[in-house]
């Protein structure tokens, strides 16, 4: 995959100016030869303003299959920082067990699982990967109201029977034992902060460790099939 530097010069500028790591969720544009096909990404930008990865949804779901194409596992991304690996998985995916255990392997302790689900049960899933992985988990939601809509937007008059609200948020940030660090932000925009405990990492891994002492790879084995898996493939004729 390549990433257009130019189309994200925005993006990176605030990661450099703020020297932070950021991750941010793009609908990215296919590679030369697929141009046509978008993507629901995450990209990771390095505080010194460069790209670092993305991660391609491996499984978009319901009707977002009329708008984004699957990703493959060339794109299962994790960065390494000075805080320990950043990784995640887009929404949904987070209910594919293999690929949370793929992320697991990888060694993940601060996974992002941003999503559009503000239902409860998405608060359960997010403090079961925290206590699974052993990880801190950031999940994030974006809080929005049928207002935020611009007026001139086609089909905008399809919202008038929707209730103002329509989605609450519910970004929280869980520690490795599934407790939470920050409570669910519902109800308006904002912004959540915490002080990480890391060696809380080590010592959930000290009783837990699913793809270590907890894994029984005698019974269980996971392949993850991380080449790229273009639609096409164009081989040169054989001329003998």
């Amino acid at each position: 995959m390549t990433l257009n530097e130019s189309e994200t010069l925005t993006l990176r500028e605030a990661a450099r100016a703020a020297g932070v790591y950021a991750v941010i969720g793009i609908s990215e544009r296919g590679d030369a030869g697929n141009g046509g096909t978008l993507y629901n990404s995450l990209l990771y930008l390095g505080p010194g303003g460069d790209i670092l990865g993305a991660h391609r949804k491996l499984m978009p779901t319901g009707s977002e299959r009329l708008i984004w194409g699957s990703g493959d596992g060339s794109t299962l991304t994790t960065v390494v920082s000075p805080f320990g690996t950043i990784g995640g998985l887009i929404c949904w995916e987070n209910y594919m067990p293999l690929a949370r255990t793929a992320m697991y392997a990888k060694g993940v302790s601060i996974y992002l699982a941003p999503t559009a689900d503000q239902r409860d049960s998405w608060q359960a899933t997010l403090r079961h990967i925290a206590c699974e992985g052993r990880c801190f988990v950031l999940g994030c939601n974006q809080y929005f109201e049928k207002s935020m809509y611009p007026r001139d937007l086609a089909l905008v008059d399809e919202l008038a029977d929707l209730p103002e609200q329509l989605c609450r948020g519910g970004s929280a940030i869980v520690d490795p034992f599934g407790d939470y660090v920050c409570e669910p932000l519902y109800g308006a925009e904002g912004v959540l902060y915490a002080e990480l405990d890391l060696n809380m990492i080590h010592q959930g891994h000290m009783d837990f460790d699913v793809v270590g002492h907890y894994s029984r790879p005698d019974v269980f084995k996971l392949m993850v099939n991380e080449a790229p898996n273009p639609a096409l493939t164009i081989e040169a004729a054989d001329n003998k």
